[in-house]
């Protein structure tokens, strides 16, 4: 992870602080649950939640000796406990305690990034109320096409984060399940009632089949749903972008006083929040085809998913965290040109009327071969002349249109509020009553 595009609630989820943390309760935690079963004593569970602690650096210090981070972290809890530390682990693998800690760090993390979902929700909401009805281009191929509204636009990026939600809620209950189920995953050297009290105690649910890992299947649905989550933000990011582009400026970013855009150009306003979404969204997508690879594991157990998660895990959560803060803020403050929207959307002489002619021919009783070639003839006259031209006007000048139509059809046809008449419709699909 780095720094600049890290927040410390996601970031202190990943230190070693807390990953050490993790594992001690669910040591602690079966431990608990042997005794209640009569398999360890009552007081060895009791010294170790009384006498338990680690230290990060002593846990450092000996597995440089004995190149194994678990061995390490049960030495060192035994130098605080004493001769009760030797119940800990009885029965257990490694696996059981990463595995089940890595379940809890990505809950948690999907716990912050559905709050973080939940605040670009609300902003999307109000900013798309709030232009419900303000006029502007739609464009297909980057270019333009039908009038829509702004506010259908941030309607139509609140339903896909709203999507995004439902996918990380889902996600996060897949990946939420507890392995202590020792070596091979066959339960031989402990009981399931362990992994059941261990898998309570953390708020997960038991791992029906582990082999002696959780399987990566779980792993590569969640970090896939985050890849899915970076590309939503990057397309509402790349919207942003194209709409601040001079030639455009419907929209742009918010230029705070004191902000310089250029080192060279004093003029600048670049789009750098959302340019740095955009790469910001590659780096989580990096992390999927990783969690991919790692499903593949040899029969019960093998290591070689252990270093990708190690990277992915913190690094995937806190980059993608940052980046809807990131992208809450560009969209809360982000500021809409309605006038530059009108004027744009008026620019290619009435051009994005045509579809409207086109089927009042048909309508006529003209064939759509013939009602599309004259509307054409004369649009790309408009197209041609820049917008100079009026496709209106052309239309009323030219007798094998007038033919169909009068004066009044065709001038009724460039109605721009006809495009509007379903915008609550639309609007309440999205968001409801």
């Amino acid at each position: 992870m780095i720094p600049r595009y890290a927040r410390p609630q996601m970031v202190d989820i990943w230190t070693p602080e807390s990953r050490f943390r993790i594992w001690f309760e669910i040591e602690a935690h079966a431990l608990d649950a042997m005794a209640e079963l009569g398999v360890v004593p009552k007081e060895a569970a009791a010294a170790v939640w009384a006498k338990g602690g680690f230290d990060v650096a002593r846990i450092d210090e000996i597995e440089a000796e004995v190149k194994h981070d678990v061995i390490a972290f049960l030495t060192s809890v035994a130098e605080h406990v004493g001769p009760e530390a030797r119940f800990l682990h009885q029965g257990m693998t490694s696996s059981d305690v990463l595995d089940t800690c890595l379940a809890v760090q990505l809950k948690r993390a999907a716990d912050l990034l559905i709050a973080d979902l939940d605040a670009l929700l609300a902003v999307l909401r109000r900013r798309a109320e709030e232009h419900r009805y303000t006029p502007t281009i739609g464009r297909s191929h980057g270019i333009h096409a039908e009038p829509v509204t702004f506010g259908l636009k941030l309607a139509q990026a609140y339903a896909e984060f709203d999507r995004c939600r439902a996918r990380l809620v889902a996600a996060r209950e897949e990946i939420a399940t507890c392995a202590i189920s020792g070596a091979v995953g066959t339960f031989a050297n402990i009981d399931p009632r362990v992994e059941a009290h261990v898998a309570e105690k953390m708020g997960l649910t038991v791992e029906p089949v582990s082999t002696q890992v959780i399987p990566r299947d779980r792993h590569a649905m969640f970090f896939a749903v985050l890849g899915v989550v970076a590309s939503c933000i990057e397309r509402l990011a790349i919207e942003v972008r194209h709409l601040q582009r001079t030639e455009v400026l419907e929209a742009e970013e918010y230029f705070s006083p004191g902000q310089k855009g250029s080192s060279a150009m004093p003029h600048k306003r670049n789009p750098v929040l959302t340019e740095n979404l955009t790469g910001l969204a590659r780096l989580v997508r990096a992390a999927v085809t990783p969690a991919m690879e790692n499903v593949a594991l040899w029969h019960e157990r093998d290591i070689s998913h252990s270093s990708v998660e190690r990277g992915i895990g913190p690094d995937a959560t806190v980059t993608l965290d940052f980046a809807l803060a990131r992208l809450t803020g560009v969209m809360d403050k982000l500021v809409i040109y309605p006038e530059r929207m009108r004027k744009n959307l008026d620019k290619m002489g009435g051009l994005v009327h045509s579809q409207r002619v086109l089927l009042a021919l048909t309508q006529a009783g003209a064939s759509r071969e013939d009602a599309y070639r004259l509307v054409q003839r004369n649009a790309m006259k408009v197209w041609d002349s820049d917008g100079e031209l009026s496709l209106m006007e052309l239309l009323k000048a030219d007798p094998d249109v007038t033919a169909s139509l009068s004066a009044e059809d065709i001038e009724e046809k460039f109605d721009l509020g006809y495009h509007y008449k379903h915008v609550d419709t639309i609007f309440h699909r999205v968001f409801g009553a």
